[in-house]
């Protein structure tokens, strides 16, 4: 078997009720859960209408400008997965557009990410089919390889690996390992529930804000006087 250029088994990967649990729950609070290390970068987008994302993974390492392998795991990825493309976030020329996009719809799938740029802008933002991205350009992909399915990617440092779960709404886009996702869903709904409750105390007026003085305190600021109320 070519290294660069070959097709692996997906050997496991997050359930439809890992993938339910999570696309209930903001991204941002997600991303809190995991000491906010884990990012793919402020170049990815949704340019989809609604902006949400979640599924399983299928990784996709594809040369700069070329989708030959892109078209396969289309071909092979499951209902609900999402496609995942390490296209070496090369803005050149387009790895997707508006017919592999119906495609994918036509099977099923959840989504499709694609670390490069895509086409048929229009046609995307006007579906709700999810597709996250890197950039736009109207010039084609080549269909040539080489390329590699199921192998681990890394998108801006963010490793994702054949089987994780892959999340994205309006702040962007987030990969949770499978082996990490019963500790970090109890930690991202306690976080959510919690900043419900927070919520709903500032919307009351009731919200404590005493952690302010208290973190200033503690970290030594100097506050010298005080704001002089000045009436009349």
């Amino acid at each position: 078997m070519s290294a660069g250029f070959r097709i692996l088994e997906r050997v496991r990967k997050v359930s439809a009720q890992d993938v339910k649990n999570f696309a209930a729950i903001p991204v941002a609070n997600i991303s809190d859960s995991m000491a906010r290390m884990t990012a793919a970068g402020a170049r990815l987008r949704p340019l989809h209408r609604g902006g949400k994302l979640a599924g399983a993974a299928i990784t996709v390492k594809s040369r700069p400008g070329d989708n030959l392998m892109v078209h396969k795991a289309l071909d092979l990825a499951e209902p609900g997965d999402i496609v995942v493309v390490d296209a070496g976030g090369d803005l050149s020329n387009a790895i997707i557009g508006e017919l592999m996009v119906a495609h994918a719809i036509q099977r099923g799938l959840g989504g499709i990410v694609i670390y490069g740029a895509v086409r048929d802008l229009d046609a995307i933002q006007g579906g709700s089919f999810p597709v996250f991205a890197a950039g736009v350009t109207h010039r084609g992909p080549y269909k040539d390889g080489p390329g590699e399915i199921n192998v681990p990617i890394a998108i801006d440092g963010m490793v994702i690996a054949p089987g994780d779960l892959v999340v994205g709404d309006y702040d962007g886009l987030l990969c949770v390992g499978y082996d990490d996702i019963a500790a970090v869903y109890a930690a991202a709904k306690a976080k959510n529930d919690a900043e419900v409750a927070q919520m709903a105390a500032i919307q009351a007026g009731t919200s404590d804000r005493g952690w302010i003085d208290a973190s200033l305190k503690r970290l030594g600021c100097q506050q010298i006087g005080q704001p002089v109320s000045r009436h009349g």
